[in-house]
């Protein structure tokens, strides 16, 4: 069982790179950096991420032991436990959902999101969960926990939440390993035959969303066949 040892800071740089660097110093396994704003907050392919007072940021240090080739597995495991704490504060009729790798939404804005940094078997996963505020020049569409029905929350409040689902998660995937957060990755994602678009690098890829590979990588039917991808920015075109 992680027991978490929380770190609070003002304002920081970045959660992540304060979490690397603490790591590098032999911190502990649970170690939580959390700040009330990042000035330099990053998400994945280097992206700014809107980092202000009242939001969620925060960043895990977990010392696996496990083979690094399980590290990405963690971006699910953590998308999981993001998605559960979300749940805990929205209305009933409301649940959050994935989008691979692990973006997490509410009706189909997204709310979270999650940057994995690893050197050999520690890992860094750094969450920014739009608690009061959403970034007002998104690409794509956003929303807050506010927004989606929570009312006013303590970013504090959020994270003792988020914690214990992520203790149960990383058990679970520790203990029994991936299969049942493919499981209910799947549950929470885009339903098999959603259009998709991809884009590696310079390329875009069109099909439908088939699956998502024993290794956590996406399986999209294109009109070649059935591809796989385990890198890339995944576009959900809007429903008709």
């Amino acid at each position: 069982m992680i027991a978490f040892d929380i770190q609070h800071y003002d304002s920081i740089g970045s959660t992540n790179d304060e979490a690397m660097r603490l790591a590098r110093a032999d911190a502990a396994h649970g170690t939580v950096v959390c700040a009330r704003e990042q000035t330099t907050g990053r998400g994945r392919q280097a992206r700014r991420w809107h980092s202000p007072a009242g939001n969620l940021h925060a960043s895990i240090l977990l010392r696996t032991d496990l083979p690094p080739g399980r590290i990405p597995q963690l971006s699910f495991v953590a998308a999981l436990a993001v998605a559960d704490a979300v749940d805990a504060f929205l209305p009933a009729a409301a649940r959050a959902e994935l989008k691979w790798p692990n973006d997490v939404l509410v009706r189909g804005a997204k709310v979270a999101g999650i940057l994995i940094e690893s050197q050999d078997a520690t890992a860094i996963v750094g969450i920014g969960m739009n608690v009061a505020h959403a970034p007002p020049d998104a690409p794509y569409p956003v929303t807050t926990l506010a927004a989606s029905g929570a009312g006013t929350l303590e970013p504090g409040a959020v994270l003792q939440v988020l914690l214990q689902a992520l203790r149960h998660r990383f058990s679970e995937w520790r203990d029994q390993g991936f299969a049942s957060v493919r499981t209910d990755w799947l549950a929470r994602a885009h339903p098999a035959g959603s259009p998709l678009r991809l884009t590696v690098g310079d390329r875009w890829i069109e099909g439908r969303f088939a699956d998502l590979g024993h290794d956590g990588a996406l399986v999209i039917e294109t009109a070649d066949g059935l591809e796989r991808f385990v890198a890339g920015e995944v576009l959900v075109p809007p429903t008709p």
